[in-house]
């Protein structure tokens, strides 16, 4: 699994940081950043998936991995 964050769509609600701190980090506004290049390993998907679910404006997306 991949994921990506469109940060322009960030509206600083913390969610993503809540479900996968792994992942997300706030800046000192609340806005999220990712860590690392996106790439979730298996055991992580849990976390990373109910992250982007639960996003209100939908800012992190799922990318297509030809590996899957």
């Amino acid at each position: 699994m991949r994921i990506r964050l469109d940060r322009t769509r960030c509206d600083g609600f913390g969610t993503c940081a809540k479900h996968a701190p792994t992942y997300f980090t706030l800046d000192d506004w609340g806005y999220a950043g990712l860590e690392g290049d996106g790439s979730v390993p298996p055991a992580d998907r849990d976390g990373v998936r109910r992250a982007l679910l639960d996003c209100p404006v939908h800012a992190i997306s799922e990318i297509a991995d030809d590996a899957e």
